[in-house]
């Protein structure tokens, strides 16, 4: 086995055992069980579904399908906080009334990715809009390219995946879940799992990608 191959065994042992942890979020009942709480949570798990699937897909070798997969795990958390903090009472039926072609038309209408984005901004919680909008400025094209074929997903593809390239995939991917994680502690009130991310977040930081806002902070406190 070579140390690039047993690296990544390691990173995804630790992000197994991150979203195991992540996982127990769901296990608590929310602060209140509105219609809008249980759409938002319905997300949050799809979001790890996700998460769960990418591990399995680099596990067995599908790179392409794992990082397209990722994508999909930062739409769902971005739908999911959109629901909790920005969506109208219309929208959040739309999503959660029964499925039917009508229905289905009708939720087909409701606000793409870069507009729910604009929409949190102000509503939810600083730090987690500015880590949305960071992986979106810089991860939303190459990711896009790998869903549609793009030349990302041919040249990856063919000529194969660094070593880098997987790690960075798996720590994103650990990151959406993060986010996942953080917004189930809010849904919760604050009570079980209180204080539990910032002792994730430090446990986990060898599989967790930094964000700029981070590293900003991180070299300002340095000279403070």
């Amino acid at each position: 086995m070579t140390t690039e191959v047993s690296d990544l065994n390691i990173l995804l042992a630790q992000s197994a055992e991150l979203e195991n942890e992540l996982l127990g979020f769901l296990t608590v009942p929310p602060h209140e069980e509105s219609e809008r709480v249980r759409a938002c949570r319905a997300m949050c798990s799809l979001s790890f579904e996700h998460a769960e699937s990418v591990k399995i897909l680099i596990a067995t070798g599908n790179f392409t399908s794992a990082t397209g997969l990722v994508r999909l795990q930062y739409e769902a958390v971005v739908r999911s906080m959109w629901l909790y903090y920005a969506a109208s009472e219309t929208a959040v039926s739309k999503l959660m009334c029964e499925l039917t072609a009508e229905s289905s038309n009708k939720a087909n209408k409701l606000p793409m990715l870069s507009e729910m984005l604009e929409k949190l901004e102000g509503k939810a919680p600083d730090d987690a809009v500015s880590m949305l909008l960071e992986f979106k400025e810089y991860s939303w094209r190459p990711l896009s390219s790998f869903v549609h074929g793009g030349i990302h997903a041919i040249h990856r593809h063919s000529k194969g995946y660094p070593a880098e390239l997987l790690y960075l995939t798996l720590k994103h991917s650990n990151g959406i879940s993060m986010m996942v994680g953080m917004l189930l502690v809010i849904l919760e009130g604050g009570g079980h799992h209180r204080g539990r991310m910032p002792q994730l977040q430090e446990r986990f930081k060898g599989c967790l990608p930094m964000y700029r806002h981070e590293y900003l902070k991180s070299q300002k406190d340095g000279k403070s």
